[in-house]
């Protein structure tokens, strides 16, 4: 065969990674195994960063430069953007004064946090009729939305903890006279934001205010939650009409620490066991709950589904991650590989689903 005709015939496929979020650096590191393991016999990958500052660029150099942040000095660096001219179908790649297209099969969306993991990315990629690997438009601006996606898994008859939403400072009295009202701690955080930040643990109800404040710095709606009497547990949910679910895990917190950004990412105190440790039917109501909870919030491709399970076993809902931590340590791969499903197996699922209609 005509090696040219071999490069033509491959499936292309438009990494996405960076992005103008709090979680760009984390955005690096998955962005970094997901392109380590795609199979280049495969697919003809193309790499896009977005800056902190949400310039586009597509990038030639080597994936190492991800992993130490270095890629945006990288001379192979071009200007392109993500048309949404459907007749581009891909990239618009503006290289010596002159634009040139790249027709794309896919779009691989490795953004965590607003900016990408909520929406906006999606729909644009589905306004230029590309397909998207993972959440859609709708599902990925539900999760995003820690209130909009309780009130959804609430109506799907799923447990969802007590909250308050401030869409403004000016609810404070009335968040204070609900707050008065619950079992501390409590949990404020901004409704829509991920890894954990922007989160405070309130073991004081003095502490509310300035609480409430820093979520505010994050996010224009805040949410004031009840604390959980449990461990974080989670099961790996991909596919579309037909599911995989992975094994579930658990989060073993000490010193009344909860799951915030430092544990998740610099492990201090945290232990993850997977399996977690309940029941073989415990593990199967949780599964049981991802699932709903998958379907309710019209997810696809591929996502994590976190809940907490108390010491009485009662399962509640806590969010969904549409785009989770994806390096070959993280939990998402980590329950997909409890059910004997390789990282690579993982992002060659992910991919040849998105590409087979193309």
């Amino acid at each position: 065969m005509n090696p040219i005709q071999t490069i033509e015939n491959k499936k292309k496929v438009a990494v996405l990674f960076g992005g103008c979020s709090t979680e760009y650096e984390i955005s690096l590191q998955s962005a970094y195994a997901v392109l380590c393991s795609i199979d280049r016999e495969r697919y003809k990958v193309y790499p896009v960063g977005i800056t902190r500052d949400g310039k586009w660029y597509l990038y030639h150099g080597p994936a190492a430069k991800l992993a130490d942040n270095t890629w945006e000095q990288d001379e192979t660096c071009v200007p392109c953007i993500l048309s949404p001219d459907r007749s581009v179908h891909g990239l618009t790649v503006l290289s010596s004064n002159k634009c040139l297209s790249i027709r794309i099969d896919a779009v691989f969306p490795v953004l965590h946090g607003k900016n990408g993991e909520d929406g906006t990315v999606q729909g644009l990629a589905e306004l230029a009729g590309i397909p998207v690997i993972g959440c859609g438009t709708l599902a990925s601006a539900l999760c995003m939305d820690k209130d909009l996606a309780h009130t959804v898994a609430r109506a799907a008859g799923i447990d969802v903890p007590e909250s308050f939403v401030l869409h403004d400072r000016t609810d404070m009295a009335d968040a204070l006279s609900w707050a008065a009202g619950r079992k501390l701690p409590l949990f404020v955080k901004p409704s829509r934001s991920g890894s954990s930040i922007g989160i405070t643990r309130i073991a004081d109800i003095s502490d509310l205010e300035g609480a409430v404040d820093l979520a505010f710095s994050y996010d224009s709606k805040v949410l004031i939650e009840e604390g959980i009497d449990g461990n974080e547990v989670g099961c790996a949910v991909m596919g579309d009409q037909e599911l995989i679910l992975g094994e579930t895990d658990e989060i073993e917190l000490h010193d009344n620490i909860f799951f915030g950004f430092e544990e998740k990412y610099h492990t201090q105190t945290a232990v993850t066991h997977m399996p977690g440790r309940y029941s073989r039917e415990t593990a199967e109501r949780i599964r049981r709950t991802a699932a709903i909870v998958y379907r309710a919030l019209d997810c696809s491709g591929f996502a994590r589904v976190d809940l907490f399970l108390t010491q009485q076993g009662r399962i509640v809902f806590n969010e969904v991650n549409t785009i989770p931590g994806f390096t070959a340590h993280s939990r998402f791969p980590g329950m997909m590989k409890g059910i004997g499903l390789s990282f690579d197996g993982i992002i060659e699922k992910l991919i040849a689903a998105a590409v087979s209609g193309t």
